[in-house]
C-alpha cells in the first residue's frame, strides 16, 4: 500500500490531500478527526500527527484548538514586480477566469488625474471599472484611467479580455509598472462586491504603466480581496 521510498507520514499526508480532492471537500470543511484517520489509514496517531503538521505546515491546513482541523482557504500569490498581464498570469496557472465591467464610461478626467496622465485641458479619458473572477469568484476590482488618444478605439469587449494583450497587439510596450500599497478599509461596495463577511482591512495598490516612449497609459486602483491574495516580492541581490 505505502511506497517504502518515503517515510511513512509523508505518504500519509500524500493520501490524505488526495482523498481530500477526491472527496471534493472545499476551504472551511473539517477533516476527521486524528483517532478517525489513524483508523482509516491503518497509522498510528503519531504517524497522523506528523502528517497533519506537514499538511499544515503547507498551509494546506489549520488547526482550531477544541475544535479541529480544517482545509484553508487557498490564495493567489501577487507578485509585485511581476511584468506579466492578470490574464497571461491566469492563463499560465490554467485557472478559469472572467471580467465583469461595472462602469465603462468616455469622460473628462479629474484635475488629478489630468496631471498625472498629462493630459490637456479637453482630453479626455476612458473609465473603466472591472471586478475579476477566478473560479467564479471575485479576487480583483479595477477602476482604470486611461487616456482616450491613445487607445480611440477601446471598447468592452476590449475590457472583458486583456489591455495588455491589446496593447502589445498595437505595437506599444510596456516598460515600466509601478505601483504603491496601502490597507485600507472597505466601505460598503467593496465589502459587497468580495462578499466579506465583516469588516476587514484590504489592499489598495495605486498603479500606473508606462510605455518604451514614456507615456503612462493607465492609472489603475487596485483592490484585493483579502480572501483570495498573498503578495510575494522576488528580487536579486
Amino acid at each position: 500500500m505505502w511506497n517504502k521510498s518515503l517515510p511513512l507520514y509523508k505518504e500519509v499526508a500524500n493520501k490524505i490531500k488526495e482523498d481530500i480532492i477526491s472527496s471534493q471537500l472545499v476551504a472551511g470543511d473539517m477533516i476527521p478527526s486524528e483517532a478517525k484517520l489513524s483508523e482509516m489509514y491503518q497509522a498510528s496517531r503519531v504517524t497522523i500527527r506528523h502528517a497533519i503538521k506537514l499538511l499544515i505546515d503547507e498551509n494546506l491546513l489549520y488547526r482550531i484548538h477544541g475544535s479541529g482541523t480544517y482545509i484553508k482557504k487557498n490564495k493567489m500569490e501577487y507578485d509585485i514586480l511581476n511584468m506579466e498581464s492578470f490574464t497571461a498570469e491566469m492563463i499560465e496557472k490554467n485557472t478559469d477566469f472572467y471580467n465583469e465591467i461595472l462602469a465603462f464610461n468616455y469622460t473628462l478626467p479629474t484635475p488629478y488625474i489630468q496631471s498625472l496622465l498629462k493630459l490637456d485641458d479637453d482630453e479626455k479619458i476612458f473609465f473603466v471599472k472591472r471586478l475579476r473572477y477566478v473560479n467564479e469568484e471575485p479576487y480583483i476590482l479595477e477602476e482604470s484611467h486611461i487616456p482616450a488618444k491613445l487607445l480611440p478605439e477601446l471598447s468592452v469587449d476590449i475590457m472583458r479580455q486583456s489591455l495588455y494583450e491589446h496593447i502589445h497587439k498595437k505595437g506599444y510596450q510596456v516598460s515600466q509598472r509601478q505601483g504603491e500599497l496601502e490597507p485600507i478599509m472597505p466601505d460598503n461596495d467593496l465589502i459587497e462586491l468580495f462578499q466579506l463577511d465583516k469588516q476587514v482591512p484590504i489592499l489598495l495598490m495605486k498603479h500606473h504603466s508606462i510605455l518604451k516612449n514614456d507615456i503612462m497609459f493607465e492609472y489603475t486602483k487596485i483592490y484585493f480581496n483579502p480572501d483570495k491574495y498573498t503578495f510575494k516580492l522576488n528580487y536579486s541581490i
